[in-house]
């Protein structure tokens, strides 16, 4: 492995306390840290957060690493990116969205200077194919609805392409519906070689008091 954790703070993995805590969104980064894995919650209830904590101790533990995180449309990427900012703590000067409409050059600068990425899967396949991006550098892939991690689309490109040049690298899978069948979940789990699996629904018993809360508001 290229990128080495920072010795003392990977002795220990941090929760923000600014915000309210709710159980199963503890124990969901907890199980998900150190392994390949699918988060599916119902909308309102907190994936990004779980995502903006976990992206957080990687930022920690890996000073010289990148943290990617690719939605797959550009409002979603700039939607993700805010609501991120509001919950991780990662500095904003670490961070940076990346389009196509950028030009290359200027994009060679930012994955040499910046952190933490938000962008599509499109622009992140073109960068690691042109070597823009150094596949070796990146620590953790963050993937927002992953329910469309199937057949060609470009999630699947990215971790075939991560898996074959760097399978040192943690993905976090993020959907509110990862499909109504197991086969449908289990082309997901493979596609982005997913070793562990947090899924709740609305009749999850440690997400009750949050859907009554959720209804009632």
């Amino acid at each position: 492995m290229k990128l080495q954790a920072d010795a003392e703070a990977a002795q220990e993995w941090i929760y923000p306390l600014n915000h309210p805590k709710r159980d199963y969104q503890y124990n969901i980064v907890r199980n998900s840290l150190f392994e390949n894995s699918l988060v599916a919650l119902p909308t309102g209830l907190g994936k990004t957060f779980i995502a903006g904590v976990i992206m957080l101790n990687y930022y920690r533990w890996f000073p010289e690493g990148k943290v990617v995180f690719v939605a797959p449309t550009k409002p979603l990427v700039a939607q993700q990116i805010e609501a991120c900012h509001h919950t991780c703590g990662i500095p904003r000067s670490d961070t940076v969205e990346l389009t196509g409409h950028i030009p290359s050059s200027k994009r060679e600068v930012h994955w040499r200077n910046k952190r933490v990425f938000f962008m599509t899967p499109q622009t992140l396949i073109n960068d690691l194919r042109t070597g823009t991006c150094d596949v070796m550098d990146l620590v953790l892939l963050v993937v927002d609805e992953a329910h469309r991690a199937t057949g060609g689309y470009a999630y699947s490109e990215v971790v075939r392409f991560l898996m074959a040049k760097n399978p040192h690298f943690r993905v976090l899978a993020l959907s509110a519906t990862p499909g109504g069948k197991p086969e449908a979940v289990q082309t997901v789990v493979d596609s982005l070689h997913i070793s562990h699996i947090e899924i709740r629904n609305e009749d999850s018993l440690d997400l009750r008091q949050y859907i009554h809360k959720k209804k009632s508001s």
